[in-house]
């Protein structure tokens, strides 16, 4: 398909009605603060070093925002403003709770699913200036998501999986101890009980490294997974357990290229499951010997944080309707840009991304 094609699939998806998308997302919410930098990370290091070297004292001017956090979260609030109905089923403490009721005051969610546990999960995001924008270092404290597990999900939980049109996982290393279990039994569960698509996330998964064999082995090779969404980092990471020739390239290609040949790699040995990889160039989707790749927007990036969370909320309308690959794509990332381009750090609604598209094409 062309780009000309696509553009006009877009434009006519855009200006019509979706049909109704029924999305359960598991299982982390953060209390984020999102701090953002006006230095890269070696001019930030000597700041940091000055002034410990003074034994103390402030740096000043530093814009910094508390919002809405966690994977889960952040693709419900992207989903929900976009007409998606959406339920978290989350783990937070009371205040994370009141802090979601407040986040989505003006579109409301069901947060009867959410469990209170005794303690948040908190992100402090680091927003550096690179040369290809932004990148961001998350200085996490998981707080009750470490231990969450399938033992706190009851028959109401899984009534709702068993009739939603997506079940979606994420940030897999964040859920510590029971990640892949939770993984094996809500998607198992989704598989044998209902015609849900499952949709898996894992985020950065190096915390958890010891295991990522275990995870590769017992979910994403075990038929469980429709659809793997990755970033260039996590798909580095999960090809080079299949092939060592990926480590072998890291020296010798660009990012983003060493990525898409990451995805290929995926793609031939998970022959089951639709590799969705996004970039800050592009996105791709794969599976099998099938292959589609749509650049990027251009927009004045204003964070680096929650680009991803932003994209996959747009697959998942642009899989829910059918659209091609190449539009899917498109699609996920005019909703991308669209938020990573608003200036108050706001994903968009079904009209003002219409017009957003309009405008930069």
């Amino acid at each position: 398909m062309s780009v000309t094609e696509c553009k006009k699939e877009l434009r006519n998806f855009l200006i019509r009605s979706p049909k109704d998308c029924k999305v359960v997302v598991l299982p982390d919410f953060f209390l984020d603060r999102f701090v953002n930098l006006n230095w890269n990370v070696w001019e930030f290091s000597d700041l940091i070093s000055d002034v410990a070297k003074r034994k103390g004292g402030s740096i000043d001017g530093v814009p910094q925002t508390d919002l809405r956090g966690g994977n889960a979260i952040n693709v419900a609030s992207a989903l929900a403003n976009l007409g998606a109905n959406v339920t978290p089923i989350i783990c937070t403490n009371q205040y994370g709770l009141e802090q979601i009721r407040f986040y989505f005051k003006e579109a409301p969610i069901d947060t009867s699913h959410i469990k209170i546990c005794e303690k948040a999960s908190i992100t402090t995001a680091l927003e550096f200036k690179n040369r290809d924008g932004k990148s961001n270092v998350m200085i996490r404290d998981l707080g009750s998501l470490a231990d969450f597990g399938p033992n706190q999900l009851d028959e109401t939980d899984y009534s709702l999986i068993e009739s939603a049109d997506y079940t979606c996982l994420f940030n897999w290393a964040g859920t510590l101890k029971f990640g892949t279990q939770l993984a094996q039994t809500i998607f198992g569960r989704a598989k044998v009980k209902s015609k849900a698509k499952t949709y898996y996330d894992t985020a950065d998964p190096t915390p958890n490294m010891s295991k990522i064999v275990e995870l590769m082995e017992s979910v994403l090779k075990a038929n469980l997974v429709d659809i793997l969404s990755l970033n260039e980092n996590e798909a580095i990471v999960y090809a080079s357990l299949l092939d060592k020739n990926i480590n072998d390239k890291k020296e010798s290609m660009e990012f983003a290229d060493l990525a898409m040949d990451a995805a290929r790699v995926l793609a031939k040995h998970l022959t089951n499951v639709r590799i969705d990889l996004h970039t800050t160039l592009f996105s791709a989707s794969l599976k099998g010997k099938s292959e589609v790749m749509v650049p990027s927007f251009k927009v004045n990036v204003l964070r680096a944080t929650g680009a991803g969370d932003a994209w996959t909320a747009g697959n998942i309308l642009g899989d829910r309707n059918c659209l091609s690959d190449e539009c899917r794509l498109m699609l996920a990332n005019a909703v991308s840009a669209c938020y990573l381009s608003d200036p108050y750090g706001k994903h968009p609604s079904w009209a003002k991304l219409s017009k957003f598209f309009n405008d930069i094409i």
